[in-house]
């Protein structure tokens, strides 16, 4: 795999170019909070409904604590201060059963950055759309729950939550050759993945197991190591496809799909 360098603008963290030193991505978590958060308001670009899922009311939130260079969400994830606007968790699930009443769908979630940046906004917002009838989808990295011990029971107390980790590394160098991150927290998402099985988190896994991205070695130590935590769920193996944002991230980075 290519190096791959983490391009900053100003002092905060942009895509990734070739050539480079890691980041830490749980400072670059803290980084992107203090932008995107404000109190228990998130900044949002967008809400409407997707076909994915079946039919899904979405809010389209700013700002994540990674940078994988096969993401297809917009610039938004890279230059969080140029995007969205601030909502508080009453706005955003107004906006959310709202959509979702006018065109007929009944699952929820949040997309686009990583929402389980800005723990208070999520819980606020899954506090007024738990037991209205709709499915939750929380789509996350797993770093912020795999960091916080008491993420995982925050969430184990709503019943319409499916909580779905993308794993992005079965390798401590898998993870730092994609996501520009420092290995060493390549574990991360692994023990989200724990705390959520034993919190009784309904819980699905997907992984980014390309294998123009990933050797077929590191997609079977990944798969090994969910057997070994005992998981034995529903598994997705995620393809990248040629998004725009993730055609620039790729090229930028140095990586030839």
């Amino acid at each position: 795999m290519p190096a791959a360098i983490a391009l900053a603008v100003s002092d905060y963290l942009g895509y990734l170019q070739e050539g480079f030193s890691p980041y830490d991505p749980l400072e670059l978590l803290r980084q992107t909070e203090e932008k995107v958060c404000r109190g228990e308001a998130r900044k949002y670009t967008a809400f409407y409904c997707a076909s994915v899922y079946g039919g899904i009311s979405t809010g389209y939130l700013v700002g994540c604590c990674l940078r994988c260079v096969f993401c297809w969400v917009d610039l938004s994830r890279d230059f969080p201060d140029r995007y969205g606007q601030f909502y508080t968790p009453e706005q955003v699930a107004a906006r959310l059963l709202a959509n979702a009443r006018q065109r007929g769908v009944s699952r929820l979630r949040l997309s686009g950055g990583e929402p389980t940046l800005g723990k208070a906004h999520l819980l606020g917002v899954l506090e007024r759309v738990d037991g209205r009838g709709y499915s939750f989808i929380l789509e996350t990295n797993g770093l912020p729950i795999g960091q916080d011990p008491d993420y995982a029971p925050a969430l184990a107390k709503y019943r319409d939550l499916l909580v779905r980790v993308s794993l992005k590394a079965g390798s401590a160098a898998g993870f730092q050759a994609r996501t520009g991150a420092q290995g060493e927290y390549w574990l991360l998402p692994f023990l989200a993945i724990e705390r959520l099985l034993a919190a009784g988190v309904s819980l699905q896994v997907a992984a980014m197991t390309d294998p123009r991205l990933m050797p077929d070695e590191e997609r079977r130590s990944l798969l090994r190591r969910l057997l070994d935590m005992g998981y034995r769920g529903f598994f997705e193996e995620e393809r990248c496809y040629p998004y725009e944002a993730a055609v620039l991230r790729l090229q930028a980075a140095g990586f030839k799909l």
